[in-house]
């Protein structure tokens, strides 16, 4: 017998990445980087972003654990594509300023 597991405050659509239903800007991905990266608890998150509710984020999470291996990559793809970023990005005018006056 097969069990699905429900995720009320999330949707996964094709292709998509898993976000909140109600808001659906924000990603599952965006509050476990701030769980992992900062090291907040779930309660901390609910406090640094209050549009979250505390059901919205527990759904979050429990949606990461269940499904580590799909959010873990797309948080490394979306480092990765931020490093490529800055590596390509143009100098700024100010940087070419301060090398044109050889103080770079």
């Amino acid at each position: 017998m097969s069990t699905d597991i429900a995720y009320p405050h999330v949707v996964k659509p094709p292709g998509e990445p898993a976000r909140l239903r109600r808001n659906a800007r924000v990603r599952v991905a965006q509050i476990v980087m701030d769980y992992l990266g900062h090291g907040w608890s779930v309660e901390e998150v609910c406090r640094q972003h209050p549009h979250l509710s505390a059901a919205e984020a527990h759904a979050a999470m429990a949606y990461y654990f269940d499904h580590q291996d799909e959010i873990d990559a797309e948080i490394a793809a979306e480092d990765e594509a931020v490093r490529n970023a800055v590596a390509n990005a143009p100098e700024t005018p100010l940087v070419l300023r301060l090398k044109a006056k050889g103080l770079l």
